[in-house]
């Protein structure tokens, strides 16, 4: 019985290695010599013919540019006394001619609900801690210098809309608030390039002008 036993672990070994080796081939398939190299090279169909060929997206470098999409760029908002010089840098620059424009910008006088003048510190302070004890939102505001420094609680349109939130305060003890317009600020000025593409915006941030994505404004 062990004779027989080891006769056949014998045979199976010896088929085993002529499968192997691949000479039943034409009834059974050789296995895959999958991390040998002949093998590989064998696969191949006419390797020769192969060529590498650099994609078109390609840059100079060697590394793909990202995509950017054309976008409206300003820098701004810059004073009477500012834009000179800021024109000057975007035409040193020798952009795209058309490229850019300077847009005037003059914002509209508010209304506000308002709490002042304050000149010295300490009703100043007293009449800080008050509103926040009511719980109003309030900023200190120094200019126009008829109203710095003073508390403006909310800022509206129109005088009618000051007004109406003036009288929502109900029966708070609001003291000196009252409504008052706030002139207009001075006239601004914003560069703007309303259609860059990647290779404009790139340029636009190396002149260190402070050029973001536009935004709405007034």
């Amino acid at each position: 019985m062990l004779r027989a036993l080891l006769a056949l672990l014998v045979l199976a070994n010896a088929l085993l290695f002529v499968w192997a080796q691949g000479w039943l081939a034409p009834i059974w398939p050789a296995p895959r010599q999958a991390e040998r190299e002949p093998g590989r090279i064998g696969a191949q169909v006419r390797p020769e013919l192969i060529v590498v060929v650099p994609s078109r997206d390609m840059g100079a470098g060697g590394a793909t540019p990202r995509s950017v999409a054309v976008a409206c760029m300003e820098s701004g908002p810059y004073s009477d006394a500012d834009i000179g010089a800021a024109e000057a840098a975007l035409e040193v620059a020798n952009l795209p001619k058309g490229s850019w424009v300077r847009e005037r910008v003059q914002l509209p006088a508010t209304w506000v609900v308002f709490a002042g003048r304050y000149v010295d510190a300490a009703p100043r302070k007293a009449r800080e801690a008050e509103l926040q004890r009511l719980g109003l939102p309030f900023e200190l505001i120094e200019a126009p210098a008829d109203l710095a420094p003073g508390f403006v609680i909310s800022r509206h349109a129109s005088r009618d809309a000051a007004e109406l939130a003036l009288a929502a305060l109900g029966d708070k003890p609001i003291g000196d608030l009252r409504v008052v317009a706030v002139p207009p600020p001075p006239l601004q000025h914003w560069l703007r390039a309303p259609e860059a593409d990647g290779d404009l915006q790139a340029r636009l941030f190396a002149l260190d002008r402070g050029f973001k994505p536009c935004a709405g404004r007034p």
